[in-house]
């Protein structure tokens, strides 16, 4: 694959949709193993009110619908900067084979899009959390749980 072609696509989605203010300086390409792009996003978090439209998970929702399929088994993701910790869980939820990235998180930290506090907070124990955390009501949640183990007509993921 020629990751500089696609690393140059994504870095111009982010240059494009950062014009266009339709979110922050941030670009992603997805490509199959043909080499085929098959999904493209830009930042589009103030545009959309959507804190959740990074550029990445605007790349997986269009590439998924565009090949009718919720993995990307054998792709690879450019991204324009190195994933934030929701990015890169959604990466993974997607099965992306590859993440080539141009920014680290650190430059992505100089100009304001500061994720660290984020990976400072995952490996604390929830008591300890800045977000208050309460877990309630498992014994009536864990019985979904224990029909969708037997539920004859799931699709597994």
């Amino acid at each position: 694959m020629d990751d500089q072609k696609y690393i140059q696509q994504a870095i111009e989605l982010a240059r494009s949709g950062m014009t266009a203010n339709e979110g922050g300086p941030f670009g992603a390409v997805i490509v199959n193993q043909a080499g085929v792009v098959i999904g493209k996003g830009n930042n589009q978090v103030t545009s959309t009110n959507d804190p959740t439209a990074h550029a990445e998970v605007v790349a997986i929702r269009d590439a998924c619908q565009h090949i009718a399929n919720f993995q990307l088994e054998g792709c690879t993701i450019y991204t324009s900067c190195e994933p934030c910790p929701m990015c890169l869980g959604a990466i993974y939820w997607a099965r992306a084979a590859r993440i080539v990235y141009a920014c680290s998180r650190e430059d992505a930290a100089d100009v304001g899009f500061d994720d660290d506090h984020i990976y400072k907070e995952i490996p604390l124990p929830v008591a300890e959390r800045e977000i208050p955390t309460v877990q309630m009501a498992r014994d009536i949640a864990v019985v979904v749980f224990e029909e969708w183990q037997t539920k004859m007509d799931k699709l597994a993921y």
